[in-house]
């Protein structure tokens, strides 16, 4: 999670003034979180009260409320303060930029020696989960899962190996193509907020990395929906590599009190659920 919310933080300036570079300062008096972040904590807190529908669209709802500002897609803003809880079939990247907490989650519910197959089907169950509430579209549906399915196989093999099955799993399983490099995309590539024209363009950005903070600048460098390509792009890059300290602390930094709240409480929820 605390992958997503640098991702969105960095990119949050560059969401409306694209650069298509790697050489920029992560951290600036302009930097600031956005709804990438606000609904990422709502899925943590959806999780923590249950992981049922009605738990997903409570919190959304909750916390959309409290950050009006955050800057929501007009659907999904339409959703957020209306009384309707009903999905409106998005195609959106909302449900690939607020996933993360759910391969967290299922990756610590199995201990060592599980099948590991049972712990990725699980990320899945609550990538859909998480996603269906408003984004019911297979399209929203599958950038979710694409996103968990890529930060399981982190978790379960070394990197190297892990990059292998994250190439050749996402374009079987999910139909992206991850073929082309961000050489070749960076060019012609501009915002996009469909799941189909984000997701394995952040994908790419993680396995041309070497390390969290390099898997970051390569997803701003493509331009596009910023902050959204960059907190994709951290939710595996967390996975694969860890959080540098010090960009973790600067981060968390920018949250105010009731968002640092619950990413910390999710921290102390992930280390007590095998307990």
């Amino acid at each position: 999670m605390i992958g997503a919310i640098i991702g969105d933080i960095v990119g949050s300036i560059y969401e409306w003034h694209n650069i298509k570079t790697k050489d920029f300062p992560l951290f600036g008096e302009r930097n600031f979180f956005t709804d990438d972040t606000v609904m990422t904590i709502a899925v943590a807190e959806g999780l923590m009260n249950g992981h049922k529908s009605d738990d997903f669209i409570d919190a959304m709802k909750k916390y959309g409320r409290l950050y009006p500002g955050a800057g929501y897609g007009g659907h999904f803003g339409s959703w957020l303060f209306s009384d309707d809880c009903e999905p409106y079939n998005s195609w959106g990247n909302g449900s690939a930029m607020r996933v993360s907490p759910c391969a967290e989650l299922a990756n610590r519910s199995y201990y060592p020696g599980d099948r590991p197959e049972s712990s990725i089907d699980y990320a899945r169950q609550l990538a859909r989960a998480s996603a269906s509430v408003t984004h019911n579209h297979p399209e929203g549906i599958k950038g979710a899962e694409a996103v968990a399915y890529s930060q399981m196989m982190c978790y379960g093999y070394p990197l190297d190996i892990a990059k292998e099955h994250i190439r050749e799993g996402v374009s079987v399983l999910f139909g992206y193509d991850l073929s082309r490099t961000l050489d070749e995309i960076r060019p012609a590539y501009k915002f996009n907020e469909s799941c189909q024209d984000t997701v394995p363009q952040a994908i790419t950005a993680f396995l041309e990395s070497t390390d969290f903070e390099d898997a970051i600048r390569n997803a701003i460098s493509l331009g596009g929906d910023s902050d959204t390509l960059a907190a994709i792009t951290g939710t595996i890059a967390e996975a694969a590599y860890g959080v540098p300290d010090d960009i973790r602390e600067k981060a968390l930094s920018y949250l105010d009190a009731p968002l640092l709240e619950v990413a910390l409480r999710w921290e102390m929820h992930l280390s007590n659920v095998r307990t």
